[in-house]
């Protein structure tokens, strides 16, 4: 009897779980969601999140209000983030951003896998892998043939040591077994002049600042970063149909709430945001902007963010980067 007791308690306090865990879905929210932003506002991550959040907020009835917090590669948003009141009420605009901080600094006072709970994927951004007219190139090939023919002569730029420019330029090095030296500049402007004239080799940006003067003549595209053809460059090839698979790097963009938060709250933002990225005028806006949606569940994304730093982390290994304290 005893024991039977017991186990009616505990499917009773099971049922009462999943009952209140419900109401809450279904009440939530009551109030306006901050949502931290690791960029500073204008950049594509952010943009891209304010376009879709503005259609979920029309769906639940509550507004996100944006928390721009850029600085220390979107660190001090993210521990910001990281400590808030796991109530559903705190959102962090999360990206492959902060998979490379892990591995750019000793210690952070957050774990970037496990202080967060991933809720859904906005989308990737592919990186074009660009050059000058001037240097002859057709294709990657043709890249990989002159660095062969000149080891540690060929130059790359990034707009920063771990940022997605240089991320995605070592995985090319790497994969197509090149020496090539590496260029930081403290920002994609400047190494964005620096491609165009030729001074510096070769670049990866994100395609909608660099479409224009793909356009123009002034800059040509050799391939794009991600497994499949980029809407906005349907005629470059991937870095995988140059045959190179291991050279491809998805910049994304996601939600995650701070580590706690309800899952009946997750799985409800999860659910509305696909529901937004369903829509035409999203995706509209979305391809402008150089963003292909990439959906997941709640599981895959949570899996995708994991393996992301798992695999920043064997590159920096691999390319020996040197954390700073």
């Amino acid at each position: 009897m005893s024991s039977f007791c017991t186990l009616r308690a505990a499917i009773t306090g099971l049922a009462l779980c999943v009952a209140s865990s419900a109401l809450l879905a279904q009440a939530w929210p009551t109030r306006p969601i901050r949502t931290i932003s690791m960029f500073s506002a204008g950049n594509a991550t952010d943009v891209t999140a304010r376009v879709v959040l503005e259609v979920v907020a029309q769906q639940i009835g509550q507004s996100f209000v944006i928390d721009n917090r850029p600085g220390a590669g979107g660190t001090l948003g993210a521990a910001v983030a990281a400590r808030a009141e796991p109530d559903g009420y705190t959102l962090l605009l999360n990206s492959a951003s902060l998979s490379s901080q892990i591995v750019l600094h000793r210690s952070l006072p957050f774990d970037p896998v496990k202080d967060f709970a991933p809720v859904v994927m906005l989308g990737v951004s592919p990186s074009v892998l660009v050059a000058s007219p001037s240097k002859g190139w057709k294709s990657v090939s043709d890249l990989v043939a002159s660095a062969k023919a000149r080891p540690g002569d060929l130059t790359f730029a990034s707009a920063g040591v771990g940022a997605a420019s240089h991320i995605a330029a070592e995985r090319l090095r790497l994969a197509t077994k090149i020496d090539v030296r590496h260029v930081p500049f403290r920002g994609p402007v400047e190494a964005f002049s620096e491609v165009i004239s030729g001074r510096i080799d070769f670049y990866f940006l994100p395609i909608a600042p660099a479409l224009p003067n793909i356009k123009n003549g002034r800059l040509i595209a050799l391939a794009v970063s991600t497994p499949e053809r980029a809407t906005l460059l349907p005629d470059v090839p991937t870095v995988v149909e140059a045959g190179y698979p291991s050279a491809q790097y998805l910049f994304w963009g996601g939600l995650a709430f701070p580590r706690g938060t309800p899952r009946a709250i997750i799985d409800k933002l999860h659910a509305e945001t696909q529901k937004a990225l369903r829509q035409p005028a999203v995706l509209e806006k979305l391809a402008a902007l150089g963003v292909q949606p990439r959906p997941m569940s709640v599981e895959e994304f949570a899996r995708f963010a994991r393996d992301d730093v798992a695999e920043t982390i064997k590159l920096a290994r691999e390319i020996k980067l040197t954390p700073s304290d």
